[in-house]
């Protein structure tokens, strides 16, 4: 009787939260969960690939940068991470900015600087919302920590376009994706084999292409990571070395007062000598 009321107690307390709970109730207006995938930055004591930031920062200008903006982001960033200076002062130089006034009160032009943010794609909110449909287009800076799910959720989105299935009407401009909040996307899949020629011969599948890709915009949205880690793991070494160096001391400084015995042993004629 005892398990019979418990197993109809589990289950309807089983069903109450997966109807309250939107993420299971709901999968089709919260999207898709986003697989684990195996990226070596969310292990314990792991860094990032470096090789695949540069790889990245190339899929950024050549393919995201048409719609998106880094604002977060300067050139001096990239200095020692994924280029050299010098590299990283040649990119900067092909893009015009605005700056001034000059003596004559005017503003003018230059060569892009090291201390320059990455140029953005539309000029305010308006022409990116014209450009793109009504659409905006969401600033990549912080994207892996601004999505639940963080660089999973964004590479199974980048890689998880497809047909929509029976019953499913997607409204003109918009494209299926299941790991879309709602399924339907205003932005196309613009990620495919060959779509860019990595310098260092890596293979330009779609799926590194988007690995690449998803590095960096991680390493945008936490450009400390490896610091952090590395302070992490001396900390780790400095307080184990502590912590046995006080236990060493407790066993072996204290042993004196924590075994000494005290013990009062009264007179003999001790009464005796009350009375007197």
């Amino acid at each position: 009787m005892c398990v019979a009321a418990s197993t109809a107690t589990g289950a309807g307390l089983t069903l109450y939260y997966l109807e309250k709970n939107a993420a299971s109730a709901n999968m089709e207006a919260e999207g898709l969960h986003a697989p684990d995938y195996p990226f070596p930055q969310k292990k314990l004591f792991g860094t990032f690939d470096h090789a695949s930031i540069r790889r990245g920062f190339q899929v950024f200008k050549e393919v995201c940068a048409a719609c998106h903006s880094l604002d977060l982001v300067h050139w001096r960033n990239l200095v020692d991470v994924a280029y050299s200076e010098d590299e990283v002062r040649a990119m900067a130089e092909e893009f015009e900015y605005t700056d001034g006034p000059d003596d004559s009160g005017a503003m003018f032009e230059r060569p892009g600087k090291l201390t320059d943010p990455i140029p953005r794609p539309y000029a305010n909110e308006e022409a990116a919302r014209a450009a793109n449909a009504g659409a905006l287009p969401p600033d990549l800076s912080l994207i892996t920590k601004a999505r639940h799910g963080g660089v999973d959720y964004i590479y199974a989105l980048l890689t998880g376009y497809c047909d929509p299935p029976a019953g499913v009407e997607i409204r003109e401009g918009l494209n299926y994706n299941p790991y879309f909040p709602g399924g339907a996307i205003a932005m196309a899949q613009n990620i495919f084999d060959g779509v860019v020629e990595f310098e260092d011969g890596t293979p330009n599948t779609a799926s590194q292409i988007t690995k690449d890709v998803v590095t960096f915009l991680n390493w945008a949205a936490e450009p400390e990571l490896d610091d952090r880690k590395k302070i992490g793991a001396k900390a780790l070494l400095l307080f184990s070395s502590l912590t046995l160096m006080a236990l060493w001391i407790k066993r072996n400084r204290w042993q004196t007062l924590k075994t000494r015995k005290i013990a009062f042993n009264s007179p003999k004629n001790w009464s005796s000598k009350a009375k007197k």
